[in-house]
């Protein structure tokens, strides 16, 4: 099952578009708390860290003037202290609007494969009523994610430009615990930098 989500999430990616003109690579890194859906932010920076970083590669699908949709395969990782080591694989769907060459807003959906390993140890007992090491490789998880940021793009000018951008997100992920908790929110606020690797076509229209 593993192997299926992450071939169809290669596959997606690697479609080709009518009128793609941009790749890019990016990488960017991350505090995390879980809480309702929108519940939290300011505590992302006052209260315990939970940390994590991200890289991705992702594809400008339909450039224009003023907008653009693109698509991104991300992999990250995080640490929810005394929780999980939680390592998401998943493909971003997103919509950029430009305010001009420098600045632009965007908004993100996100679905794929989440690995979850258990950041304390865990035990059972056994046949001979002795407790052993229960901890495993993890579980598989699925996770969804949604997205609101904002760009700045350093040298619009160049043929590889440049941009920073900042991201406030929504994960879930899902089944966390089936009997109790099956979905587990987390609220996420990211920084990170992004180069082209591929010429824009500056006659976009």
């Amino acid at each position: 099952m593993i192997q299926k989500i992450i071939f169809a999430l290669l596959l997606l990616l690697s479609i080709k578009v009518t009128g793609q003109k941009q790749r890019y690579l990016s990488v960017a890194a991350f505090t995390t708390q879980s809480d309702y859906p929108f519940g939290k932010f300011a505590g992302l920076f006052k209260e315990t860290f939970h940390p994590g970083f991200e890289i991705g590669y992702g594809k400008i699908l339909k450039p224009r003037l003023n907008h653009e949709w693109l698509m991104e395969l991300k992999l990250a990782y995080f640490y929810h202290r005394f929780i999980q080591h939680g390592l998401p694989f998943y493909l971003n769907f997103g919509y950029r609007y430009k305010f001009n060459s420098r600045i632009s807003a965007e908004t993100s959906l996100g679905a794929g494969y989440m690995h979850s390993i258990p950041a304390t140890e865990k035990f059972k007992l056994n046949d001979n009523s002795e407790y052993v090491n229960n901890k495993g490789i993890g579980r598989a998880q699925a996770t969804a994610s949604f997205g609101i940021g904002l760009n700045y793009f350093i040298n619009p000018q160049y043929s590889n430009p440049v941009r920073l951008f900042t991201v406030y997100e929504q994960r879930v992920q899902m089944p966390f615990v089936k009997s109790y908790v099956p979905f587990l929110p987390y609220n996420t606020f990211m920084i990170g930098a992004s180069r082209s690797i591929k010429k824009r076509n500056s006659s976009s229209k």
